[in-house]
């Protein structure tokens, strides 16, 4: 039976941040107000009103994080480009310091044996676009591929390989059509030009980075959809929901065309948003690797309501739970991944975990360690669950979990701990947890294995 240790000799380990959750420093040397800092300072929005203000300080502690990633045996760092840093209004003037700071990070990478992997947009939309329509307008797909022209001509020396945009369903379905994440909107169906528009904007930018010559993958959170029985309803309403979380965001760039949404009473065109030459565009620029974001499995029914979406979430039973009260399901992961295989077959590039990891209800004991075996475990099982669908000839390069630091965790403010390194919000104290250790000792011992 496959397991972790089976992984081949390549395999790229790393951990993963962004920008809005671990930098601070909102107002510090030019940043401009971003969707995130509008929508933290409403009332209500987020738990206890918790905002990003301060939340890890990364922008003057990069060194001592990167002393802990080096501590930590990384191949790779995955991190965000905060767009209000670079370029306040989203467009206009360049914010010199912005840049200055991740040319800094970058450099104090490469000098830590670091390759640093960055993501271009981790929601935090600069709110003078928002204020012009946000992703509902196509222009701001335009504004993102020229503000990609600006990072990459600073940083591209020195950096292989681009993600474009992080979780575009969540953002849209959270951001756009729900309203409990930025820039809270409440627009339901109204929402979906914000997909395709992100996704335009990837295509721009994907063009962008590929004429210099750089890799470019986008980080999707995809899951596996299980129908909650094999009545006709219910399968009729999985199908529905696995076309809006996970071919939306990944048939228009592997296949160049959008699923079928005729469930939702939506046209091909979503709203009259796709234009001529759109999709061509948008799957044109290709891709050199689909990251994937997985967390757990969803279980879809029927909806008992006759009126509204065409399906209804149900309760996965009898699996152990995260403090989020997420399901830990680990063979998900290899259950996606085989899938993603199946669907879309040669079409599909390599595969990288941009995103894995778990909430704890982590505490700092009186001698000052942190024991978090619910996250070794959790962590374990599903690395476990990757390869064996490696062994299945899934071809995965990598796996970066989510998170290094305990952060901002977006509307649950600070109530959520992600990390692998305690942080006390309050001094900034930084401490590895047990599940730092676990994962520097499983790469350690995966390398010696492959001679490395």
């Amino acid at each position: 039976m496959a397991n972790r240790r089976d992984l081949p000799a390549g395999f790229q380990w790393g951990a993963a941040t962004a920008a809005y959750q671990v930098e601070g420093a909102v107002a510090e040397d030019g940043r401009g107000p971003s969707i995130w800092d509008v929508f933290a300072a409403r009332p209500g929005a987020v738990r206890d009103g918790h905002t990003g203000e301060l939340a890890c300080d990364h922008y003057h502690r990069y060194g001592e994080d990167v002393e802990l990633m080096r501590g930590l045996g990384l191949d790779g760092y995955r991190f965000s480009i905060a767009w209000p840093r670079v370029r306040p209004s989203g467009s206009g003037a360049v914010n010199k310091a912005g840049l200055d700071f991740y040319d800094r990070l970058v450099d104090e990478l490469l000098a830590a044996g670091i390759t640093p992997l960055p993501t271009l947009f981790h929601w935090d939309l600069p709110q003078a676009l928002e204020d012009g329509g946000g992703w509902l307008a196509r222009d701001t797909a335009y504004r993102f591929a020229e503000y990609a022209r600006i990072v990459v001509d600073r940083l591209g020396d020195r950096v292989p390989a681009w993600i474009t945009l992080n979780e575009p369903f969540v953002h849209m379905v959270y951001g756009y059509a729900l309203g409990v994440h930025a820039p809270g909107r409440a627009l339901m169906l109204d929402a979906l030009p914000a997909a395709h528009h992100q996704l335009l904007g990837h295509g721009l930018a994907a063009a962008v980075l590929r004429e210099r010559g750089h890799q470019v993958l986008i980080a999707n959170n995809l899951t596996p959809v299980w129908s909650a029985s094999e009545a006709v309803a219910d399968v009729a309403a999985a199908a529905a929901y696995d076309a809006l979380h996970n071919r939306l965001f990944t048939d228009p760039l592997l296949l160049g065309r959008y699923p079928d949404l005729s469930a939702y009473g939506v046209a091909p065109d979503l709203g009259g948003s796709v234009r001529p030459g759109d999709l061509e565009l948008i799957a044109g620029a290709g891709l050199d690797g689909l990251g994937v974001n997985y967390y757990n499995p969803t279980r879809i029914a029927a909806p008992t309501e006759p009126a509204g979406l065409p399906f209804a979430e149900a309760e996965i039973e009898g699996v152990p739970r995260t403090a989020f009260g997420w399901p830990v399901v680990p063979d998900g992961l290899r259950e996606l991944l085989v899938g993603l295989r199946d669907r879309y077959g040669t079409a599909l590039p390599p595969i990288t975990i941009t995103e894995n990891g778990c909430s704890v209800d982590d505490r700092v004991a009186a001698d000052g360690t942190v024991h978090d075996q619910p996250r070794i475990d959790y962590l374990a099982g599903h690395l476990d669950a990757l390869a064996a669908a490696v062994a299945q000839g899934v071809d995965v390069r990598g796996y970066y979990t989510w998170s290094l630091l305990d952060n901002y965790e977006w509307a649950e403010g600070y109530h959520q701990r992600f990390g692998l390194v305690h942080v006390d919000f309050a001094t900034q104290r930084r401490t590895p947890k047990a599940s730092y250790g676990w994962y520097r000792d499983l790469m350690t011992a995966h390398r010696v294995s492959h001679g490395r």
